[in-house]
């Protein structure tokens, strides 16, 4: 769990996009330029896997709304077990509004037991015009737009301390082996090379699928995505092997599989942006600069940066994208308010507030990248939006919950068990086509 106090946006430039607002006074409310107040006295309750300073973040979105519309907000955080939480609460007769969905595969899985609203006209006006057609894609099932993906990750990113490599002379590295290289030689330089979040099993996935993307390629990734090839396919074995290499190097991974199996992702990212360093580099998305930066204090682009994923052998650097998306749900007690909300989140004005917080990135096409706090994020936003057709939506989000999405079960515990003796990878390829076949039911 992430905790750590709210910070605070500085000055009102994020309230200005957010509501139209033409001033701000000395501590008056800022007036909602052009917003009516015709949800008063409702309440929207949000629910999504967000907590610590994600939650912080987008509870800055929810309130903007609130002062654009007078309706009040209420988020509650699931965990990672977002399509359990929520079927739990639609049986108790207490359903959200609006669920913010981390899994193209869970979207589905909501839209295929009638839980989803389709977005109304309204909304899909507003998304037509301010998203690409990929994101439409993917909020979509059988053709029915669903669902709104308001916060987009930009998954093959690695993550980097600029001091750490300076120190054991080396530069970001182009090829994964020279990566690994890289790495052996901060070791020898008394520090950890890479922080693992093995606790998390989701970080896992994120790490095969990069390596896989690039080693066996798109079409192969697509039809491993949809189950149309076997996880004993001879890529997935490779990719493993590959990935394995990394896993079993006791003078890679800060504190050896034990310690990776105990970190979770914040405290990788602490490992290496926090006070006391145990590591030079973490893998994940672009959203390690949102923890870097809130709780480490640390500035993107001079003591935080990143190197893209490096390509596998002979293959091209991998594009992995990830997001959340906005669903209305039929059983919530003020899904009108609901549907209002996500008209709302549509918008670049909603994009803004979270981008200037930080550790956010939009693939709204029409949010100003300058509302973006620093050049690494601007840039990382623009290469996600400008990357069209190469980029590839993250596997395990696209597989059923229960394969791809679920806390100590199908592709996320099969992966730490791999963490924790990476020796046979084609018994580990066989683990996952067994939970991969039942999660897909063939």
């Amino acid at each position: 769990m992430m905790r750590r106090r709210t910070t605070l946006l500085t000055g009102c430039t994020a309230l200005v996009l957010a509501l139209g607002a033409t001033a701000c006074g000395s501590g008056e409310p800022v007036a909602a330029g052009g917003g009516d107040q015709a949800l008063g006295g409702q309440t929207v309750t949000v629910a999504g896997v967000w907590s610590g300073s994600e939650q912080e973040n987008f509870q800055k979105v929810l309130d903007a709304f609130t002062e654009k519309t007078g309706a009040k907000t209420a988020f509650v955080s699931t965990g990672d077990n977002v399509s359990t939480v929520v079927g739990s609460k639609i049986e108790g007769g207490n359903a959200p509004d609006v669920v913010m969905v981390p899994q193209v595969g869970v979207l589905k899985q909501f839209a295929e037991q009638g839980w989803l609203k389709p977005l109304d006209k309204k909304v899909k006006s507003t998304v037509d015009g301010n998203f690409a057609e990929v994101w439409q894609n993917y909020g979509s099932v059988d053709g029915t737009l669903y669902g709104l993906y308001f916060k987009a990750a930009h998954k093959s990113t690695v993550w980097y301390s600029p001091e750490a490599l300076e120190q054991a002379g080396v530069t970001p590295p182009k090829t994964y082996d020279a990566m690994l290289e890289s790495g052996r030689t901060v070791s020898d330089s008394g520090l950890a090379a890479f922080s693992v979040a093995g606790q998390d099993g989701w970080t896992l996935t994120d790490w095969f699928e990069n390596v896989y993307l690039s080693q066996a390629g798109p079409e192969k990734y697509d039809a491993l995505a949809a189950h149309e090839i076997e996880w004993t396919d001879p890529t997935v074995v490779e990719a493993l092997t590959t990935l394995g290499k990394l896993f079993k190097d006791e003078q890679l991974v800060a504190g050896g599989r034990k310690q990776a199996l105990n970190t979770d992702f914040p405290g990788s990212v602490e490992k290496v942006f926090g006070p006391k360093a145990e590591a030079a580099m973490v893998y994940e998305g672009d959203f390690v600069a949102g923890v870097a930066k809130d709780q480490f204090g640390r500035t993107i682009g001079t003591d935080a940066n990143f190197f893209p994923f490096p390509p596998v052998g002979d293959g091209e650097a991998p594009v992995v994208s990830g997001g959340d998306a906005a669903v209305v749900l039929k059983d919530g007690k003020n899904s009108e308010a609901g549907m209002a909300l996500l008209e709302y989140l549509a918008t670049p004005e909603a994009a803004a507030v979270w981008a200037e917080a930080g550790g956010f990135l939009s693939p709204n096409r029409k949010l100003d990248l300058s509302s973006y706090g620093d050049d690494v994020t601007r840039a990382t936003a623009e290469s996600l939006i400008g990357a069209g057709d190469s980029v590839r939506f993250d596997m395990s989000d696209q597989a059923p919950a229960a394969f791809g999405g679920t806390k100590g079960a199908g592709e996320w515990k099969i992966l730490q068990d791999f963490l924790r003796d990476p020796a046979d990878p084609e018994k580990t390829a066989a683990e996952l086509e067994k939970a991969a076949a039942k999660a897909y039911g063939n």
